[in-house]
């Protein structure tokens, strides 16, 4: 046993007359982080028992050669077994298994994976599971408490809390577009918290957390749950997200000042067309390269992530107007979206 040096104190509650010093909050100021525990615990019984552990197994089957090639967290939000978590935790799973916080394992069954948003859905046939509820993104506020609840580097069940650091934030995703509404959180994430839930006081998810910049420290990621369930929802009806294309590659581009001006352009740049597919829309709209478009279904275009923002899944097959700057004239065409 290790000799204690004289310094060494232990602190013992001496009841409700215990006085109130440095360090010792009092009155008011005890009931807030009283109010503050029980919003955390409170928080952690309603949504952790719906917390899975995801292992993504690199053999197909149970046996030799059957290793684990990485972790990450999930959560069930449906009834009928199926568990949110993040693609990246999933991608290039030759087998997935889950295990629930109870202990039990199950074999999971990969229903839809979208990388641009960096969502998975997945199936596991257990009975009697707890189903974490999923609350409304848009009502969350800056500095406003709330929850991650994961398995980093192993560690079953483990809670770490924070504030909404800031709203709206973007990320780039695996396959270049970027992942929008963006919620960042100072609540500590380690690897193995990808696909778990961010939970705000009342037990409900707000997001789904994503990613850590490294090697600075609060500065957290997660999807927001208002993008996490229509990426759920097209998963489970369709296995994939529909979403629109064109068919053209570019890149954005700074407008020439004059011919902006004469066409009443109000921004800086577009994008420039740097090829055409073969027979596709744009093929067929007769756009060139050269073209820089600068508008789209009558919405501005700056940048590339500005066509992925309007080719979404209701304009397939939708004739569109697309407006696009050639040399120093203006040209509208009709172009029909079809689907990626």
């Amino acid at each position: 046993m290790p000799k204690l040096t004289p310094d060494v104190q232990f602190l013992a509650d001496d009841g409700p007359e215990r006085s109130s010093g440095p360090g010792h909050p009092a009155g008011d100021e005890s009931e807030l982080w009283d109010a503050y525990s029980r919003a955390v615990t409170g928080a952690v019984d309603r949504v952790g028992p719906a917390v899975v552990s995801v292992e993504n197994h690199r053999g197909s089957r149970p046996g030799r050669g059957d290793t684990v090639r990485g972790s990450g967290s999930g959560f069930v939000f449906a009834e009928g077994g199926y568990v949110l978590t993040n693609s990246h935790v999933i991608r290039r799973a030759g087998r997935i298994g889950v295990t629930l916080q109870d202990g039990r394992r199950a074999a999971a069954e990969l229903v839809g994976d979208d990388p641009d948003t960096d969502i998975a859905v997945l199936r596991i046939d257990v009975p009697d599971m707890p189903v974490a509820a999923l609350g409304n993104s848009r009502a969350l506020r800056v500095g406003q408490l709330v929850i991650a609840i994961g398995n980093p580097f192993g560690f079953q069940r483990t809670v770490t809390a924070g504030v909404v650091s800031a709203l709206g934030r973007t990320l780039r995703s695996v396959g270049g577009r970027l992942i929008e509404d963006v919620i960042q959180t100072d609540a500590a994430l380690n690897p193995g918290n990808s696909g778990g839930p961010l939970v705000d006081s009342r037990g409900l998810v707000v997001g789904v957390n994503t990613a850590v910049i490294l090697p600075a420290q609060g500065l957290c990621f997660a999807v927001a749950v208002n993008t996490v369930r229509a990426v759920a929802e097209q998963l489970v009806r369709h296995g994939r997200v529909r979403r629109g294309r064109i068919g053209v590659s570019g890149q954005h581009v700074v407008l020439f000042r004059e011919a902006a001006r004469r066409h009443g352009i109000d921004r800086e740049t577009g994008v420039l067309v740097l090829s055409v597919q073969e027979r596709s829309p744009a093929d067929h709209a007769d756009l060139l390269p050269g073209d820089v478009i600068v508008a789209l279904d009558g919405r501005p275009v700056s940048a590339v992530d500005d066509l992925h923002r309007a080719l979404i899944a209701e304009r397939i097959g939708v004739a569109m107007t697309i407006v696009v700057l050639r040399g120093s004239e203006l040209v509208e065409v009709e172009i029909v979206p079809e689907e990626s």
